[in-house]
């Protein structure tokens, strides 16, 4: 039974932006293991507070990945 689990950081996503991604993962997984597994593929999206995130021991918060998003260098 496939368990896809997708963290992101609380607040970057909309309710149907995550709804999306259960979406397009679900059908990824099931385009390699068959569409008979499609009813056992579990995608779970799981939010982390914003600044409980780190990258290179720098704290990510949510302004930062939307920063991130628009395209502009966060420093």
């Amino acid at each position: 039974m496939p368990f896809i689990n997708v963290k992101v950081i609380e607040g970057v996503f909309t309710p149907e932006q995550k709804q999306d991604i259960v979406r397009k993962l679900t059908d990824t997984m099931v385009g390699i293991e068959g569409e008979n597994m499609r009813s056992v593929t579990w995608c779970v999206v799981e939010e982390v507070d914003s600044g409980d995130w780190a990258i290179g021991g720098q704290p990510l918060t949510t302004e930062d990945v939307l920063t991130l998003a628009r395209g502009v260098s966060v420093g």
